[in-house]
Protein backbone atom coordinates (compact mmCIF):
# COMPACT_ATOMS: atom_id res chain seq x y z
CA UNK A 1 0.00 0.00 0.00
CA UNK A 2 1.54 3.52 -0.70
CA UNK A 3 0.28 6.68 1.22
CA UNK A 4 0.65 9.26 -1.71
CA UNK A 5 0.82 13.12 -0.59
CA UNK A 6 1.29 15.36 -3.73
CA UNK A 7 2.83 18.14 -2.30
CA UNK A 8 4.79 19.16 0.18
CA UNK A 9 3.48 22.15 1.13
CA UNK A 10 0.10 20.13 1.74
CA UNK A 11 2.11 17.82 4.20
CA UNK A 12 3.44 21.29 5.56
CA UNK A 13 -0.04 22.13 6.78
CA UNK A 14 -1.48 18.90 7.87
CA UNK A 15 1.81 18.87 10.57
CA UNK A 16 1.00 22.22 11.86
CA UNK A 17 -2.75 21.52 12.24
CA UNK A 18 -1.91 18.09 13.27
CA UNK A 19 1.33 17.72 15.16
CA UNK A 20 1.07 13.99 16.28
CA UNK A 21 1.17 13.08 12.63
CA UNK A 22 4.71 11.98 12.63
CA UNK A 23 3.81 9.84 15.63
CA UNK A 24 0.68 8.24 14.39
CA UNK A 25 2.36 7.05 11.21
CA UNK A 26 5.31 5.79 12.82
CA UNK A 27 3.38 3.70 15.49
CA UNK A 28 1.80 2.65 12.49
CA UNK A 29 5.21 1.84 10.11
CA UNK A 30 6.36 0.31 13.15
CA UNK A 31 3.34 -2.50 13.56
CA UNK A 32 2.82 -5.59 11.51
CA UNK A 33 0.38 -3.93 9.60
CA UNK A 34 2.49 -1.30 8.26
CA UNK A 35 5.20 -3.56 6.97
CA UNK A 36 5.24 -3.24 2.90
CA UNK A 37 3.39 0.06 3.56
CA UNK A 38 5.77 3.28 1.79
CA UNK A 39 4.80 7.35 2.10
CA UNK A 40 5.59 8.98 -1.26
CA UNK A 41 5.71 12.69 -0.67
CA UNK A 42 6.18 14.40 -4.45
CA UNK A 43 6.50 17.86 -4.38
CA UNK A 44 8.98 20.79 -3.78
CA UNK A 45 9.02 21.74 -0.08
CA UNK A 46 12.30 20.32 0.65
CA UNK A 47 12.41 22.26 4.46
CA UNK A 48 9.24 20.94 5.35
CA UNK A 49 9.89 17.13 4.46
CA UNK A 50 13.54 17.34 5.51
CA UNK A 51 12.21 18.70 8.98
CA UNK A 52 10.85 14.85 9.28
CA UNK A 53 14.27 13.37 8.37
CA UNK A 54 15.97 15.52 11.85
CA UNK A 55 17.13 13.40 14.44
CA UNK A 56 14.26 14.55 16.94
CA UNK A 57 11.54 13.53 14.38
CA UNK A 58 9.57 10.10 15.07
CA UNK A 59 10.33 9.89 11.07
CA UNK A 60 13.75 9.77 11.36
CA UNK A 61 15.89 8.10 9.11
CA UNK A 62 12.74 6.17 7.88
CA UNK A 63 13.05 7.50 4.53
CA UNK A 64 15.49 9.28 1.76
CA UNK A 65 14.22 12.74 -0.16
CA UNK A 66 15.62 13.68 -3.75
CA UNK A 67 14.16 15.22 -7.02
CA UNK A 68 13.96 12.48 -9.91
CA UNK A 69 17.43 11.75 -11.60
CA UNK A 70 18.09 12.43 -15.12
CA UNK A 71 17.56 8.86 -16.13
CA UNK A 72 13.90 8.91 -14.09
CA UNK A 73 12.64 12.03 -15.76
CA UNK A 74 11.25 10.86 -19.15
CA UNK A 75 8.64 9.53 -17.07
CA UNK A 76 7.20 12.21 -16.64
CA UNK A 77 8.13 13.45 -20.70
CA UNK A 78 6.58 10.75 -22.38
CA UNK A 79 6.10 11.79 -26.09
CA UNK A 80 9.21 14.22 -26.32
CA UNK A 81 12.59 13.12 -27.96
CA UNK A 82 15.87 12.78 -25.72
CA UNK A 83 17.36 16.24 -26.89
CA UNK A 84 13.93 17.76 -25.92
CA UNK A 85 13.72 15.97 -22.72
CA UNK A 86 17.67 17.44 -21.61
CA UNK A 87 16.05 20.94 -22.51
CA UNK A 88 13.25 20.52 -20.36
CA UNK A 89 15.66 19.19 -17.30
CA UNK A 90 17.86 21.90 -17.74
CA UNK A 91 14.81 24.02 -16.90
CA UNK A 92 12.41 22.49 -14.80
CA UNK A 93 15.07 19.85 -12.90
CA UNK A 94 13.37 16.69 -11.53
CA UNK A 95 10.70 17.91 -8.91
CA UNK A 96 7.68 16.49 -10.46
CA UNK A 97 5.71 19.28 -9.56
CA UNK A 98 7.51 21.61 -11.89
CA UNK A 99 7.87 19.16 -14.71
CA UNK A 100 3.93 18.11 -14.88
CA UNK A 101 3.38 21.48 -15.52
CA UNK A 102 5.15 21.03 -19.17
CA UNK A 103 2.94 20.43 -22.22
CA UNK A 104 4.67 17.73 -23.81
CA UNK A 105 2.25 18.63 -26.93
CA UNK A 106 3.50 21.90 -27.33
CA UNK A 107 7.08 23.31 -28.25
CA UNK A 108 9.36 24.60 -26.59
CA UNK A 109 8.31 28.34 -27.21
CA UNK A 110 4.62 27.57 -26.35
CA UNK A 111 5.28 26.17 -23.41
CA UNK A 112 7.62 29.16 -22.23
CA UNK A 113 5.12 31.89 -23.74
CA UNK A 114 2.48 29.88 -21.48
CA UNK A 115 4.63 29.71 -18.02
CA UNK A 116 7.03 32.22 -18.39
CA UNK A 117 6.27 35.18 -20.66
CA UNK A 118 3.10 36.05 -19.15
CA UNK A 119 2.47 38.16 -16.34
CA UNK A 120 1.56 35.64 -13.48
CA UNK A 121 2.66 32.57 -14.90
CA UNK A 122 3.63 29.41 -13.52
CA UNK A 123 7.07 29.39 -13.65
CA UNK A 124 7.16 32.76 -12.40
CA UNK A 125 4.95 32.49 -9.14
CA UNK A 126 6.08 28.99 -8.89
CA UNK A 127 9.60 30.10 -8.09
CA UNK A 128 8.30 32.71 -5.72
CA UNK A 129 6.24 30.16 -3.80
CA UNK A 130 9.60 27.79 -4.04
CA UNK A 131 11.46 30.72 -2.54
CA UNK A 132 8.79 31.53 0.66
CA UNK A 133 8.69 28.25 1.45
CA UNK A 134 12.48 27.09 1.78
CA UNK A 135 14.00 30.13 2.23
CA UNK A 136 14.55 31.45 5.70
CA UNK A 137 13.37 35.03 6.43
CA UNK A 138 15.85 37.76 6.44
CA UNK A 139 17.88 39.23 3.72
CA UNK A 140 21.39 37.31 3.44
CA UNK A 141 19.80 33.63 1.89
CA UNK A 142 17.87 35.54 -0.88
CA UNK A 143 21.28 37.76 -1.71
CA UNK A 144 23.37 34.50 -1.41
CA UNK A 145 21.38 32.94 -3.85
CA UNK A 146 20.79 35.60 -6.26
CA UNK A 147 24.64 36.18 -6.32
CA UNK A 148 25.30 32.45 -7.29
CA UNK A 149 22.31 32.61 -9.83
CA UNK A 150 23.93 36.02 -11.85
CA UNK A 151 27.70 34.20 -11.66
CA UNK A 152 29.17 34.55 -8.30
CA UNK A 153 30.44 31.47 -7.47
CA UNK A 154 33.34 32.09 -5.88
CA UNK A 155 32.97 32.78 -1.59
CA UNK A 156 34.49 36.34 -1.60
CA UNK A 157 32.66 37.20 -4.78
CA UNK A 158 29.85 35.90 -2.70
CA UNK A 159 31.00 38.06 0.08
CA UNK A 160 31.00 41.30 -1.94
CA UNK A 161 28.23 41.30 -3.80
CA UNK A 162 26.50 40.39 0.15
CA UNK A 163 28.61 42.83 1.73
CA UNK A 164 28.53 40.19 4.82
CA UNK A 165 30.18 37.12 5.63
CA UNK A 166 28.51 34.26 4.14
CA UNK A 167 29.89 31.49 5.48
CA UNK A 168 26.23 30.30 7.98
CA UNK A 169 23.94 30.89 5.21
CA UNK A 170 26.14 29.19 2.55
CA UNK A 171 26.38 26.16 4.96
CA UNK A 172 22.62 26.44 5.77
CA UNK A 173 21.57 26.67 2.09
CA UNK A 174 23.76 23.12 0.77
CA UNK A 175 21.69 21.68 4.07
CA UNK A 176 18.69 22.71 2.61
CA UNK A 177 20.17 21.30 -1.25
CA UNK A 178 19.20 24.85 -2.68
CA UNK A 179 22.84 25.26 -3.39
CA UNK A 180 25.92 22.73 -4.00
CA UNK A 181 29.55 23.45 -2.90
CA UNK A 182 31.70 22.46 -5.43
CA UNK A 183 35.27 20.85 -4.85
CA UNK A 184 37.82 19.34 -7.57
CA UNK A 185 36.94 16.09 -7.16
CA UNK A 186 40.72 14.96 -6.27
CA UNK A 187 40.88 16.98 -3.00
CA UNK A 188 39.08 16.13 0.55
CA UNK A 189 36.08 18.82 0.78
CA UNK A 190 36.50 18.72 4.26
CA UNK A 191 40.02 20.09 3.81
CA UNK A 192 40.09 22.32 0.72
CA UNK A 193 39.88 26.01 0.50
CA UNK A 194 39.10 25.31 -3.07
CA UNK A 195 35.82 25.72 -3.80
CA UNK A 196 32.79 27.10 -5.36
CA UNK A 197 28.90 27.01 -5.63
CA UNK A 198 26.12 26.46 -7.72
CA UNK A 199 22.78 26.66 -7.62
CA UNK A 200 21.55 22.97 -7.29
CA UNK A 201 18.05 23.29 -7.89
CA UNK A 202 18.16 24.15 -12.05
CA UNK A 203 14.27 25.27 -11.91
CA UNK A 204 15.63 27.80 -9.11
CA UNK A 205 18.52 28.83 -11.20
CA UNK A 206 16.64 29.48 -14.43
CA UNK A 207 14.15 31.72 -11.85
CA UNK A 208 16.39 33.40 -10.41
CA UNK A 209 19.30 33.93 -13.05
CA UNK A 210 17.84 34.45 -16.99
CA UNK A 211 14.35 34.80 -16.22
CA UNK A 212 14.94 36.79 -13.27
CA UNK A 213 16.63 39.41 -15.74
CA UNK A 214 13.31 39.76 -17.90
CA UNK A 215 11.07 39.31 -15.24
CA UNK A 216 9.99 43.07 -14.36
CA UNK A 217 9.66 43.62 -17.83
CA UNK A 218 7.56 40.48 -18.50
CA UNK A 219 5.10 41.62 -15.49
CA UNK A 220 4.54 44.79 -17.40
CA UNK A 221 3.27 43.13 -20.59
CA UNK A 222 6.45 42.79 -22.57
CA UNK A 223 6.86 39.50 -22.46
CA UNK A 224 5.62 38.06 -26.37
CA UNK A 225 8.86 40.86 -27.02
CA UNK A 226 11.34 39.21 -24.57
CA UNK A 227 10.50 35.78 -25.47
CA UNK A 228 12.86 35.49 -28.94
CA UNK A 229 15.61 36.33 -26.45
CA UNK A 230 14.42 34.32 -23.76
CA UNK A 231 14.31 31.35 -26.35
CA UNK A 232 18.03 32.68 -27.74
CA UNK A 233 19.61 32.53 -24.09
CA UNK A 234 18.71 29.05 -23.10
CA UNK A 235 21.93 27.38 -24.18
CA UNK A 236 23.94 29.69 -22.10
CA UNK A 237 21.67 28.70 -19.24
CA UNK A 238 21.14 25.02 -19.93
CA UNK A 239 24.56 23.86 -19.78
CA UNK A 240 25.58 23.45 -16.22
CA UNK A 241 22.90 21.32 -15.64
CA UNK A 242 23.54 18.94 -18.63
CA UNK A 243 27.25 18.90 -16.99
CA UNK A 244 25.53 17.92 -13.65
CA UNK A 245 22.85 15.14 -15.62
CA UNK A 246 26.20 13.71 -17.48
CA UNK A 247 28.22 13.21 -14.36
CA UNK A 248 25.29 11.17 -12.82
CA UNK A 249 25.06 9.19 -16.01
CA UNK A 250 28.42 8.18 -15.09
CA UNK A 251 27.84 6.90 -11.86
CA UNK A 252 25.43 5.03 -12.97
CA UNK A 253 27.75 3.55 -15.71
CA UNK A 254 30.23 3.22 -13.11
CA UNK A 255 27.87 1.89 -10.56
CA UNK A 256 27.36 -1.07 -13.49
CA UNK A 257 30.89 -1.75 -14.12
CA UNK A 258 31.38 0.02 -17.19
CA UNK A 259 34.63 1.16 -16.01
CA UNK A 260 35.73 -1.66 -14.63
CA UNK A 261 37.87 -0.47 -11.62
CA UNK A 262 36.34 0.22 -7.98
CA UNK A 263 35.02 4.14 -9.16
CA UNK A 264 35.36 5.86 -5.96
CA UNK A 265 34.60 9.46 -6.76
CA UNK A 266 33.48 11.15 -9.85
CA UNK A 267 33.30 14.97 -10.31
CA UNK A 268 34.51 18.09 -11.88
CA UNK A 269 38.14 18.91 -11.87
CA UNK A 270 40.09 22.17 -12.19
CA UNK A 271 43.89 23.29 -11.22
CA UNK A 272 44.65 25.77 -8.67
CA UNK A 273 44.86 28.92 -10.52
CA UNK A 274 41.03 27.82 -11.71
CA UNK A 275 42.66 26.66 -15.64
CA UNK A 276 42.45 23.80 -17.48
CA UNK A 277 38.93 22.94 -16.06
CA UNK A 278 37.88 19.01 -16.48
CA UNK A 279 34.39 18.93 -16.51
CA UNK A 280 34.14 14.83 -15.43
CA UNK A 281 36.84 13.05 -13.79
CA UNK A 282 36.41 9.40 -12.45
CA UNK A 283 38.56 8.20 -9.75
CA UNK A 284 39.40 4.63 -8.79
CA UNK A 285 40.24 2.53 -5.57
CA UNK A 286 41.89 3.57 -2.14
CA UNK A 287 44.52 5.52 -4.51
CA UNK A 288 42.06 7.43 -5.99
CA UNK A 289 43.71 7.37 -9.14
CA UNK A 290 41.55 8.91 -12.08
CA UNK A 291 40.67 6.37 -14.97
CA UNK A 292 38.53 8.52 -17.05
CA UNK A 293 38.18 12.20 -17.85
CA UNK A 294 35.04 13.64 -19.81
CA UNK A 295 34.04 16.77 -21.88
CA UNK A 296 30.89 17.59 -21.82
CA UNK A 297 29.23 20.49 -24.49
CA UNK A 298 25.98 22.35 -24.87
CA UNK A 299 25.85 21.31 -28.64
CA UNK A 300 23.70 19.49 -30.95
CA UNK A 301 26.90 17.63 -32.62
CA UNK A 302 30.81 18.13 -31.31
CA UNK A 303 34.06 16.86 -33.05
CA UNK A 304 35.08 13.95 -30.67
CA UNK A 305 38.55 13.84 -31.94
CA UNK A 306 39.13 17.23 -31.07
CA UNK A 307 37.28 17.41 -27.72
CA UNK A 308 39.70 14.41 -27.10
CA UNK A 309 42.98 15.94 -27.97
CA UNK A 310 41.80 18.47 -25.55
CA UNK A 311 41.49 16.25 -22.85
CA UNK A 312 44.68 14.51 -23.53
CA UNK A 313 46.29 18.15 -22.86
CA UNK A 314 44.57 19.07 -19.77
CA UNK A 315 44.78 15.53 -18.50
CA UNK A 316 48.60 16.41 -18.27
CA UNK A 317 47.53 18.41 -15.01
CA UNK A 318 46.25 14.76 -13.12
CA UNK A 319 49.75 13.69 -12.59
CA UNK A 320 48.64 10.58 -14.13
CA UNK A 321 49.71 8.59 -17.38
CA UNK A 322 47.51 10.04 -20.11
CA UNK A 323 47.45 6.86 -22.08
CA UNK A 324 46.04 5.05 -19.31
CA UNK A 325 42.91 6.88 -18.97
CA UNK A 326 39.78 6.38 -21.13
CA UNK A 327 38.50 9.47 -22.62
CA UNK A 328 34.35 10.63 -22.94
CA UNK A 329 33.17 13.05 -24.92
CA UNK A 330 28.98 14.55 -24.21
CA UNK A 331 27.02 16.54 -26.85
CA UNK A 332 23.05 16.53 -26.64
CA UNK A 333 22.43 14.91 -30.34
CA UNK A 334 25.85 13.64 -31.81
CA UNK A 335 29.54 13.10 -31.25
CA UNK A 336 31.47 12.76 -34.57
CA UNK A 337 34.18 10.27 -34.28
CA UNK A 338 36.96 9.22 -36.56
CA UNK A 339 40.46 8.46 -35.17
CA UNK A 340 39.64 8.34 -31.49
CA UNK A 341 37.61 6.09 -29.33
CA UNK A 342 35.75 7.55 -26.20
CA UNK A 343 33.22 6.97 -24.35
CA UNK A 344 30.07 8.82 -26.44
CA UNK A 345 26.81 10.14 -24.23
CA UNK A 346 24.02 12.04 -25.53
CA UNK A 347 20.71 12.88 -24.73
CA UNK A 348 19.46 9.11 -25.67
CA UNK A 349 21.87 7.90 -23.75
CA UNK A 350 20.83 10.29 -20.09
CA UNK A 351 17.05 10.55 -20.86
CA UNK A 352 16.48 7.66 -22.32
Amino acid sequence: MVLFVHRGSELAELTRAVPELSGVLRAFLDRPAGRGVRVLLCGSAVRSTAELQEERSPLFGRFGLRPFAPHEVPALLTGLAPAERAQVYALLDGVPLHLSRWDTADDLAGNLRRLAARPGGLLLTEGDLLLATEVERGDQPAAVLQAIATGRTEHQEIKAWVGAEPSRTLDRLVELRLVERIVPVTEDPRRTRRRSYRIADDFLAFHLGLLGRYRPEIERGLGESILPVLLDSLDDASGPAWEVAVRDHVRRLAAAGEFGDEVVAVGPWWRGDGTDEIDVVALAGRQRRPVLVGEVKWRREVDGDRLVRTLRAKAAGLDVDVEELRFLVAAREDVRVRAEEPVVVTAADVFA
